[in-house]
């Protein structure tokens, strides 16, 4: 058989059939290990992006200072009701010196404040939204839904994807005229 083989060129044959298989396919074994090689630089690459700074003194400090206020907001309210409650004729001339207090002066408060929570709460919402923006993030969410269909979260929604001019609010504007 070996002489057959070697006569008609059989093994080099093969050798090159199997040569020119590679080109058009290429070796597996290699496409497999630079995809891992690939994935394992993009992880690399994103935990170098989104690795935080180690938290100074200085950041340790102010984190803590800036969950005071609402500890301390809440001390405060609890401690009007009891100081109202201890010395009526005090809290009544407090009250009345907070009504002299010109309302602009308020609305630069309640500015001041809602800017401070707001921001803090955007800072925080901004990792959750990121978490949920994750590609694998609505897959993960299926099971829990218990094999709802797609729109049985919104039945009322009507979407119209393929009509890009549907409004709506103008719709609903025209059925009511």
């Amino acid at each position: 058989m070996g002489l057959i083989g070697n006569i008609l060129g059989a093994r080099e044959v093969a050798g090159a059939v199997g040569e020119l298989a590679q080109v058009f396919v290429g070796n597996r074994a290699e496409r497999d290990a630079a995809e891992a090689a690939m994935g394992q630089a993009a992880l690399s690459q994103y935990a170098a992006e989104f690795q935080q700074a180690p938290a100074g003194w200085f950041d340790r400090f102010m984190n803590g200072l800036n969950r005071l206020p609402r500890p301390l907001l809440v001390a405060a309210t609890l401690g009007l009701f009891a100081y109202s409650m201890i010395s009526p004729e005090g809290f009544a001339r407090r009250m009345e010196a907070l009504a002299l207090v010109p309302e602009p002066l308020w609305w630069l408060l309640g500015a001041i404040v809602s800017f401070y929570f707001g921001a803090r709460e955007l800072h925080y919402a901004r990792g959750r939204t990121q978490a949920a923006r994750a590609p694998g993030a609505k897959a993960a969410a299926r099971p829990f839904l218990g094999g709802l269909p797609p729109r049985a979260a919104a039945p009322g929604i009507e979407v119209r994807a393929a009509d890009p001019a549907f409004n709506a609010a103008i719709e609903e504007w025209r059925a009511t005229r």
